[in-house]
């Protein structure tokens, strides 16, 4: 007997004839049993939201909003706009609102429609009871932000109660209609596999999961963490963005102010918990214009710090976009960081290999030997260039020799992989 034939015996439904889709098959009967656990809840739960009790602050003394109503309810709603000339960190919102949606595609690896604008993308977070995930986890804020004739729109939708979750969906779900791709930083992994549950226990349409969707986290993992250490938003926030946050609410302690307003409703308990998730959806908009900015002219950023744009080379050149990345990549060799200066030099001389273009790529390793003649890479690569191209064995052969004979710090493969040439070397001067 299989599984559904005994789910059947034990709920004493009476077998339904399948449809041909099997997904919506499985969808239907997902809903019909959570009909009959949620059902004895929706006779026992309160008839709208209980007034707050005596000597305790209503919620909208604290956060400037009102309630708003869909067909499913109501819910807290919450606006607010930056203007033009506002700063966030160290970026102003007529900047950010100028951020380049190639760059930013380019950067994250997504398609993008051509001639998409920034304003019309969603930036979202979300803040739960709970970090596990799964149906137990109840998204009770969340925050949006879109750019609108340069200012910068936070809209902030909260349940009051578990009661109006499917009027915040509802609601959320209409407004991201109008968009054309959503910013998320972590949303990928966690906000909208969360919200995509939470819009079938509501039975709500979900309008996210369709969208072209830009997680910053990992190319902020990609470009930043070299220099942090960790890639929290808050952290990239501080080191980054310039952002300085005054007395604001731990994450941690968010899921339980929320439950301290369901218990007392006590509008004082969430005013930092809005304000926290308001300034984590501005920071969404100011770390897409830093990134989309060191993609879009290496030359112009060097200002910023060059192990960013060193990463980001790399990144580009993934995307498959070599001559951009070979563009950053000879505005970096001239960085006076040495470290940074010879990692672009590196990679440059590979692009130039791939490209077949020998001379330029020697001059490179040429350069890099001659400051440091026990560079493992560029010994290596300076010696096939003598022995297959320039066919001139006899340099070849010093290069590696001088290698492992004085060079201390080769590991166990390099330095059986210079012997190896070595010893190839050495057969083919003998016969020359």
């Amino acid at each position: 007997m299989s599984l559904k034939d005994r789910l059947t015996r034990l709920t004493g439904e009476a077998p339904k004839p399948s449809s041909t889709d099997p997904r919506q098959d499985r969808i239907a009967e997902l809903r019909r049993k959570l009909d009959r656990v949620m059902l004895p809840r929706e006779h026992n739960s309160p008839a709208g939201i209980p007034a707050p009790r005596r000597g305790v602050t209503p919620l909208e003394h604290v956060v400037a909003g009102e309630e708003a109503r869909t067909s499913h309810g109501a819910f807290f709603l919450s606006r607010a706009a930056m203007k033009a000339d506002d700063v966030h960190g160290n970026v102003r919102i007529c900047d950010a609102a100028r951020a380049s949606m190639e760059a930013a595609a380019l950067l994250t690896g997504i398609r993008m429609e051509r001639n998409v604008s920034i304003e019309g993308g969603l930036f979202l977070d979300t803040e739960t009871t709970g970090l596990m995930g799964g149906t137990g986890t109840f998204p009770f804020l969340i925050g949006l932000g879109w750019f609108e004739a340069g200012s910068f729109v936070t809209c902030q939708l909260f349940a009051r109660d578990f009661s109006e979750e499917g009027a915040m969906l509802e609601y959320l779900s209409e407004l991201a209609s109008d968009r054309q791709f959503l910013v998320t930083f972590n949303g990928r992994a966690y906000d909208l596999n969360l919200l995509a549950a939470r819009f079938i226990l509501n039975r709500c349409r979900d309008t996210l999961s369709a969208m072209p969707h830009i997680d910053l986290l990992h190319p902020s993992r990609r470009i930043l963490a070299h220099r942090l250490e960790n890639a929290r938003l808050s952290t990239i926030e501080t080191h980054v963005l310039g952002v300085e946050r005054d007395g604001d609410v731990p994450g941690f302690e968010i899921p339980g102010r929320y439950f301290d307003w369901l218990r007392h409703r006590d509008g004082k308990a969430l005013g930092d918990v809005f304000t926290h998730n308001r300034l984590d959806v501005v920071s969404l908009a100011s770390l897409l214009k830093y990134l989309a900015d060191l993609v879009e002219d290496s030359r112009e950023m060097l200002h910023s710090h060059h192990g960013d744009l060193l990463k980001v080379a790399g990144v580009v050149l993934e995307r498959g976009d070599s001559s951009k990345a070979r563009s950053m990549l000879e505005a970096l060799i001239s960085s006076h960081h040495r470290d940074v200066a010879a990692s672009a030099q590196q990679a440059l001389s590979l692009v130039y290999k791939k490209a077949r273009q020998w001379e330029e790529a020697a001059v490179i390793w040429q350069d890099l030997v001659a400051s440091n003649p026990h560079d493992f890479f560029a010994v290596v690569e300076l010696a096939k260039f003598y022995e297959h191209h320039t066919r001139e064995h006899g340099k070849a052969l010093q290069l590696v020799a001088r290698l492992l004979d004085e060079a201390n710090g080769l590991s166990h493969d390099e330095r059986a992989s210079a012997e190896h040439r070595l010893r190839r070397l050495l057969q083919k001067t003998s016969l020359e």
